[in-house]
C-alpha cells in the first residue's frame, strides 16, 4: 500500500509552516489523517523542516505504532492522535510557535475577535486552555496538551473555531486537510497580530458585532 501522496501533503505542509515563520526551531509541525486506512502520517523529530522531504514522514497507526520509516516520531504525535481521535471531522492538525498567538497563550488570554480578518476563519474568539497540573505533566506532557484542549472545547464546535491557545505553549489548528491546519495557522497568527496591535492602541476596543462576525465568518 502506497502513502506516496499524504506523505507528500505532510512534508509540503510542515515546510510551509516554515516558510510562513510560524516554528520555532525544530518544534512545531503538522500532520495529517487517513481515516480509511487507519493511519497518521507525520514528521520526524529532530529534523529541521525546510529540510524535510516526503521520503522523511513517517507513517503510523491510530495507536502510534511505526508502519513506515526508521525514525522517531515528533513528540506533538501524541497530542495530534489524542485531537484525532477526539475530532472525527478533521483530517489536519498543526502546532506552532508563532509569535504574537503564543504571546497570548502564554499571557493565558484569548484572542478576541476585533475585526473582520479574525472572523473569516474563526467564529468568536480562539479559547485558551486552562494550565495544566502538575501530574498531568510529570505522567504524559503530550497526550495532557491534547487533553486539555478536548476539555476546553466540550462546548465548543471545532470547525467553527479551529484552533486554541494552550496555556504556557502556544497554538494548535486544524482542518479538513493538513493545507487547511496550515492556513488556518497562518490566519490564527494574523488574528493575533491584529489583536496584539489593537489592544495597545485601543486597550477597552470590543469584539466586532455578532452580526458582522457571522457575515465574514465561513466554514470552507
Amino acid at each position: 500500500m502506497s502513502y506516496k501522496a499524504i506523505r507528500k501533503s505532510v512534508c509540503e505542509a510542515n515546510r510551509e509552516l516554515e516558510r510562513y515563520g510560524l516554528l520555532f526551531l525544530d518544534e512545531g509541525g503538522a500532520s495529517a489523517i487517513d481515516r480509511e486506512r487507519g493511519v497518521v502520517v507525520v514528521r520526524p523529530a529532530g529534523k529541521l523542516h525546510a529540510t524535510l522531504t516526503p521520503e522523511d514522514m513517517l507513517v503510523v497507526d491510530l495507536a502510534g505504532a511505526l508502519m513506515e520509516g526508521d525514525s522517531i516520531p515528533a513528540p506533538d504525535l501524541v497530542a495530534h492522535l489524542f485531537l484525532y481521535h477526539a475530532f472525527p471531522e478533521i483530517s489536519g492538525i498543526a502546532n506552532t510557535y508563532s509569535p504574537h498567538a503564543t504571546l497570548f497563550a502564554q499571557a493565558g488570554r484569548p484572542i478576541p475577535c476585533l475585526g473582520v480578518v479574525h472572523a473569516r476563519c474563526f467564529k468568536g474568539e480562539i479559547p485558551v486552555t486552562r494550565a495544566l497540573r502538575k501530574p498531568e505533566i510529570e505522567r504524559n506532557y503530550e497526550k495532557s496538551l491534547g487533553g486539555v484542549i478536548v476539555e476546553r472545547f466540550s462546548r465548543l464546535d471545532p470547525l467553527e473555531i479551529p484552533g486554541v491557545l494552550v496555556a504556557h505553549h502556544g497554538p494548535f489548528t486544524w482542518g479538513r486537510t493538513v493545507r487547511d491546519a496550515v492556513l488556518k495557522s497562518a490566519a490564527l497568527e494574523r488574528a493575533a497580530q491584529l489583536a496584539f496591535g489593537t489592544l495597545v492602541l485601543a486597550p477597552q476596543a470590543q469584539p466586532v458585532p455578532g452580526a458582522l462576525s457571522d457575515k465574514h465568518f465561513s466554514r470552507d
